[in-house]
């Protein structure tokens, strides 16, 4: 007979995952054991493996959750009504603000997305890629037509606004929503004013 899921199983991978992701940052996703993470989570080792069969799985959870629903939150951002430069606005901004809360993840991202197998990395690398392929369209519409038109020149253009974004929390970890709003507008207004006079 199959065994039923309990009414709180998805409630718990969660807190797992949440927890997994604070010991990986802290730690390292290589020095990191189940014993911590038991013990961050508040629960026995036994009753994590009933949810993940191993550290990669665990890890593979944390980013696999992470990545795509960034992708969902930021992706399914209505901009069609939005000028150019009002939607370039709001698609930094949602991304500051999705990465609320999340600084763990984040980081984990960074540290440890190598240590999963090839095929995971590519599922994971595509959550990615629909973010960049977002941010460089939106890009290309507010950009001089040297940028616009340059692939090489854009894709940098792109990165360079992720790469300010994305070590936001390394410097301002704690800040709140209207601190991202308006760290998110500087970052807008840096990169409009910078492709528009190249």
């Amino acid at each position: 007979m199959a065994r039923t899921i309990a009414k709180d199983h998805d409630e718990k991978r969660a807190q797992i995952l949440k927890s997994a992701a604070k010991v990986f940052a802290e730690q390292g996703f290589d020095r990191a054991s189940m014993t911590q993470l038991a013990r961050e989570c508040g629960i026995s080792k036994a009753n994590i493996y009933h949810y993940y069969d191993s550290k990669d799985a665990v890890l593979f959870g944390v980013l696999d959750t992470y990545l795509s629903d960034l992708r969902d939150r930021v992706c399914g951002v209505d901009v069609s009504a939005l000028s150019a430069d009002q939607r370039l606005r709001r698609i930094v901004s949602e991304i500051l603000l999705a990465y609320q809360g999340a600084d763990h993840e984040h980081q984990v991202q960074i540290s440890a997305m190598g240590a999963l197998p090839e095929e995971q990395q590519k599922l994971l690398r595509a959550y990615q890629r629909e973010l960049v392929h977002l941010v460089s369209d939106a890009l290309a519409g507010v950009a001089a037509e040297g940028i616009a038109k340059d692939p090489a020149k854009l894709r940098a253009a792109t990165m360079s606004v992720f790469g300010m974004l994305n070590w936001y929390y390394m410097w301002n970890s704690g800040a709140g929503s209207e601190a991202r709003e308006d760290y998110a507008q500087m970052v807008a207004d840096l990169t409009m004013n910078g492709i528009r006079s190249l």
